[in-house]
């Protein structure tokens, strides 16, 4: 009951504050925007992330025009439709790294929006296919003198590192259970294999498909054609305007003009535009100062209903601590399992899977966790990046399974090794000696190659493993080991063709997931909470993530789990072996000379 009076005192600070204002507001009203101004760039969040009160130095301050979340983005444009002065927005479009799913999202608002009688005019001045397959969702697209369309499809470079590494002296060793555990051929293999070219290749073609397809919706043009103008890319402004990819050619200073807002100055006036003219195009926090009464979020007699959010992002490792989307620790969310499990007001758990996979011993420790809480309350997987492997493991053990169409779901399959560096150290002139008491006791060390004793020992592990992998599997799914041996060893699908096999339940996205969840505990959804659990606390060293990945409980591994370097965005920054693997190695090399190991 103590919360109640302090609800009144802040809904009447609300109201006071609201009505002192709504004078100068009405005085702005006569200035008010025609269209909206915002920024999409980056990758925003689904949800509103509370900022902290108190920030030492941590991150920059977004832009005013900044979407800083899909969530926010939505309520603003559903604000913005029912006011008959607004005519539109103006999408400013730069660097997005958004997955598909994101994607998708962000088309359906913006259809929405036009669906209310608005306009969405998209302008940018350097995007890529993704980022243009997006501006085609809008009313008009347009581009800045100066920039380019880089419209020319998508491509993935397979390295294989086999022959490179004997070179030096070094050997891959690893043992695999399915030839579509693909991962240990980066470097093993001296050429990438046919298995490896034609899983890239069909992941290749979905994504080139549905470029097609929105470009060819958003241009009204034939998929022929959209094919034609890719194989021609990329484009210049003029090209790209000539091709009619884009509408105009406008500069930011311009956009006023183009859309009407501003008379354009004469051809023989040499003054500048008067100063008023550059406020034309204002965020969304200027528009507000025009409107009396604006939106207020009242607080709530009635707390809103509640959804845990429980993230496996990275790697999954043993161990403490959460390197916040490097690495996912399996005490990091084994203890956000059981937060959101004893917590009484989520009434579901959202378990948001985004892990290329990862230990085995960890995946399990996990899924034990997934399966107490679920026996508590509902708890729906989603993925809507790369769920694989070991990632894919710990999503079975929730109620149901939902993906995104494009995610990269599955990998079932395992593979552990070692590297061989005993003909590096031999022409390096370095000489050791491994002395052991036990046939296996130096299974783990460099310095030498598995004997056919060890080796047969890890096959029997790794065949194991794998045995009890298809178990979990099957017993999730419904299905014999039979069944799922018959789509495991390795492969990869995509969200649409693992639903197809049965992998999946469902294909949807991130808040129509949230709202099933709550509809399995039988909770209407209506306008509810978020509730993170597991958040991150530290990052991890690379060379303590290498110490980890060599030990041989570490062989869950999805075909791409060994490229953990930046944000990767999608599958084909997952299909990139040799370039993370190089760009690993140089910020193992730049730590090192740093000193942070010594």
């Amino acid at each position: 009951m103590l919360r109640l009076p302090f609800i009144a005192l802040a809904n009447l600070f609300l109201l006071l504050s609201s009505l002192l204002g709504a004078p100068f507001r009405m005085l702005a009203a006569r200035h008010r925007p025609a269209y909206v101004r915002f920024r999409l760039t980056g990758d925003p969040s689904y949800r509103q992330q509370r900022r902290p009160r108190f920030s030492l130095g941590g991150g920059s301050k977004p832009e005013p025009a900044d979407v800083t979340s899909l969530e926010r983005f939505g309520e603003d444009l559903r604000l913005l439709a029912k006011d008959a002065r607004v005519k539109g927005i103006v999408l400013e479009v730069e660097e997005l790294g958004l997955p598909s799913a994101k994607r998708d999202a962000v088309v359906a608002l913006l259809a929405e929006f036009r669906a209310a009688g608005k306009r969405v005019v998209a302008w940018a001045v350097m995007v890529d296919s993704d980022s243009y397959a997006l501006m085609c969702a809008a009313d008009e697209v347009l581009l800045a003198p100066m920039g380019r369309l880089e419209l020319v499809g998508y491509a993935a470079e397979a390295t294989a590192l086999g022959e490179g590494l004997s070179r030096v002296g070094i050997r891959g060793q690893f043992v695999r259970r399915g030839d579509y555990k693909t991962a240990p051929e980066l470097f093993t293999h001296p050429e990438v294999s046919d298995i490896q070219r034609r899983t890239v290749e069909t992941f290749l073609d979905e994504r080139y498909s549905a470029l097609v397809e929105a470009v060819s919706a958003g241009r009204r043009k034939t998929a022929d054609e959209v094919k034609g103008l890719i194989d021609v890319g990329p484009f210049s402004a003029q090209r790209a305007k000539a091709a009619g990819l884009v509408d105009a050619l406008v500069s930011e200073a311009d956009l006023s003009v183009h859309l009407g807002l501003v008379a354009a100055p004469a051809a023989d006036s040499k003054a500048p535009a008067a100063e008023e003219d550059e406020t034309e195009l204002e965020p969304l926090e200027m528009y507000l100062e025009t409107v009396p009464f604006p939106p207020v979020k009242w607080k709530r007699l009635k707390r809103r209903t509640r959804l845990a959010l429980v993230p496996v992002s990275g790697m999954i490792v043993p161990g403490k601590g959460n390197a916040g989307g490097r690495l996912a620790t399996a005490d990091a969310v084994v203890k956000g399992l059981r937060a959101a499990g004893r917590d009484k007001r989520s009434k579901a758990v959202l378990l948001y899977v985004n892990s290329p996979g990862g230990a085995a011993i960890a995946s399990e420790q996990i899924l034990e966790a997934v399966q107490r809480v679920a026996k508590k309350k509902p708890v729906l997987a989603y993925m809507d990046r790369v769920c694989a492997s070991a990632g894919y493991m710990v999503a079975l053990g929730a109620k149901e399974v939902w993906s995104a169409p494009h995610a990269v779901v599955g990998s079932i399959g395992v593979f552990a090794g070692k590297f061989d560096t005993s003909g590096l150290l031999k022409l390096l002139g370095i000489h050791r000696t491994v002395l052991t008491r036990g046939a296996n006791a130096a299974l783990l060390s460099f310095s030498k190659a598995f004997s056919e004793g060890e080796r047969a020992a890890l096959e029997a592990d790794v065949e194991e493993m794998y045995q009890s992998f298809l178990g979990h599997v099957a017993k999730a799914r419904g299905r014999t080991k039979e069944e799922i041996h018959a789509l495991a060893e390795g492969r990869v699908y995509s969200g649409l063709r693992a639903k197809d096999v049965g992998l999946v339940d469902r294909i949807g996205g991130f808040e129509e997931a949230c709202r099933h969840a709550l509809s399995l505990a039988n909770v209407t959804p209506g306008d509810f909470e978020l509730k993170t659990y597991g958040a991150a606390e530290r990052k991890m060293s690379l060379l303590r993530l290498l110490a980890g990945a060599a030990h041989p409980q570490t062989y869950a591994f999805c075909p791409w789990s060994w490229n953990l370097g930046g944000h990767e965005q999608d599958l084909l920054a997952l299909l990139a072996d040799g370039t993370k693997w190089g760009g690993w190695l140089r910020q193992l090399v730049s730590e090192w000379r740093d000193g942070k190991y010594w």
